[in-house]
């Protein structure tokens, strides 16, 4: 813990353009190697053909659903037309019939 502080002021102090002596610049190399090492092996061992390959699986199959929804919302948005459609006409009969009922 009081390593880590004492890197952290080091790595603040280098950051901010401030001179550190040999040893604090020697100790922060090592720390920064340290810190690359640590996220290579992170990355290295992350890569999983398997997890990936599985992840491309969910991906694809999400896509898949959303193309069979995106159909079905265009068929049904296509259906809606025809209805109001239907319904603008059968009002306008309705509203003929009325006027002719009216007039007797």
């Amino acid at each position: 813990m009081v390593y880590d502080n004492m890197i952290q002021q080091l790595h603040d102090k280098s950051t901010r353009g401030k001179p550190l002596s040999l040893k604090e610049q020697s100790l922060l190399e090592q720390w920064y190697a340290f810190q690359d090492t640590a996220e290579n092996n992170t990355l290295v061992n992350s890569y999983d053909e398997n997890r990936l390959n599985t992840l491309q699986t969910q991906v694809d199959n999400a896509l898949s659903q959303l193309m069979t929804v995106t159909k079905r919302v265009q068929e049904l948005t296509a259906e809606n037309k025809v209805l109001k459609r239907e319904i603008i006409e059968l009002r306008r009969q309705l509203i003929q019939q009325s006027t002719l009922s009216l007039a007797k």
